[in-house]
């Protein structure tokens, strides 16, 4: 019954998530916390931030390692399996119609309204960490890692892959 539930925790937000990337992120949430209670948000926050740390798509980062934690190698397999199943689907099956539609103003009109929904489930999810993140490390931590990691990016164009080395280097000597 778990496999089934972890095929679940994961087909659902790739066929729902835009393209298995950040838009999926609070359906996984959704899904892993809340309808199953594998974890709790705290240890999906760090999951996540583990996964945006490592190459590739991050739906199927997180859904190896909670596959994994939840029904071991087998449970890693149906679970990234899951992830990428919708997305294989689609494309086996709608390539061609995309192919036709691009260039068209429904095409067009269709992406323009997927753009705001992504921007608000990304908003969702970054209250939820920050929120999170005031409460678990404490309101001066928190301030100093997102002025920190601002001015690494923005000012000094530090490779986003440092910042987030910085932040774990901070994390395990100071919190």
């Amino acid at each position: 019954m778990i496999y089934i539930q972890i095929f679940l925790a994961f087909f659902i937000p790739g066929i729902l998530g835009y393209g298995g990337g950040p838009a999926s992120i609070p359906l996984v949430e959704q899904e892993v916390v809340s309808n199953y209670g594998w974890m709790d948000s705290q240890q999906f926050a760090e999951v996540l931030a583990l996964g945006n740390g490592l190459p590739g798509p991050i739906i199927t980062k997180m859904a190896g390692y909670i596959g994994f934690m939840v029904g071991g190698i087998p449970g890693a397999i149906i679970a990234v399996t899951a992830a990428v199943l919708p997305s294989l689907l689609l494309m086996i099956f709608l390539a061609g119609l995309l192919y036709k539609m691009k260039g068209t103003k429904k095409f067009e009109t269709l992406t323009a309204l997927v753009r705001p929904v992504i921007a608000i489930l990304l908003g969702v999810i970054a209250y939820d960490f920050f929120s999170g993140a005031f409460i678990q490390s404490g309101v001066v931590h928190t301030v100093v890692l997102i002025i920190a990691s601002f001015l690494m990016l923005t000012k000094f164009k530090v490779h986003p892959a440092l910042v987030i080395l910085f932040g774990l280097v901070y994390g395990a000597l100071l919190l």
